[in-house]
């Protein structure tokens, strides 16, 4: 049993799609989260823009061959496509294949399915079958590489919607992911109000460290705020520019 996990406001959803993985990975560092961004795992194309939503998990066990022959998607309550077809809009489906891309966890139409159905992206610590078409699809995607054997290959989809493990973080069902073109990190939905306000102000000083550097500025005293004359410097910068 896992308890119910905390519901995010739209506002905050919002918030964490301007900021990026590497400024909420130090915020949950700050808060002793070391482990939340998940490992090898990097967009099947870079969109340019953030995915945010909570967590929709499907975990896969290794395979055994009797149980996993191409008749199983026949049926309609099989984990894979019962998953694709009741991931709720907006979520991310997260994908628990024990960081094993030898087999795809899953190919352009199941994806393209959640895609049409509004599921806001799929994430996997395995490999994707079909990357390019993917690739050039609206929805996000990350994978550890491209992988052309059906999942049945390697792995069963044995369950949905509980806790896993992808690419070494810890997954809870309802915690809030964020992609960027770099990497994937895993919000604590208890967390995510707090993180967000956090890594939107984290995000303004960065801006603004990174418009001094530009001119030539050192980083002693900015990066971090350690003079009092670089938090006047930002306070002005700030009215300035709306931030």
């Amino acid at each position: 049993m896992t308890d119910t996990p905390t519901p995010v406001g739209s506002e905050t959803i919002e918030a964490l799609r301007h900021v990026s993985v590497a400024t909420l990975a130090t915020a949950l560092y700050k808060r002793g989260l070391r482990s939340q961004v998940i490992q090898d795992v990097r967009p099947v194309k870079p969109k340019g823009r953030n995915m945010v939503g909570p967590a929709f998990t499907l975990r896969y066990m290794p395979a055994r061959e009797d149980r996993n022959q191409l008749v199983e998607f026949r049926n309609p309550e099989h984990p894979q496509r019962k998953a694709v077809e009741t991931c709720p809009p907006g979520h991310i489906m997260v994908m628990d294949s024990r960081k094993d891309a030898r087999a795809a966890s899953a190919g352009d139409i199941l994806v393209t399915r959640m895609m049409v159905r509004g599921v806001e992206g799929v994430v996997t610590d395995g490999g994707f079958r079909d990357a390019m078409n993917i690739g050039e699809l609206a929805i996000h995607a990350y994978h550890s590489r491209p992988s052309s054997p059906t999942n049945l290959t390697l792995n069963e989809a044995i369950e949905t919607n509980v806790p896993i493990g992808c690419g070494d973080a810890p997954v809870f069902p309802g915690d809030i992911l964020v992609g960027d073109d770099d990497s994937v990190i895993v919000i604590p939905a208890h967390l995510a109000e707090e993180i967000a306000a956090e890594a939107t102000e984290m995000t303004a000083y960065e801006d603004f460290a990174i418009e001094q550097v530009r001119a030539g500025a050192t980083i002693v005293g900015l990066y971090p705020a350690t003079k009092q004359e670089s938090l006047d410097a930002f306070a002005a910068w700030r009215e300035t520019n709306g931030r």
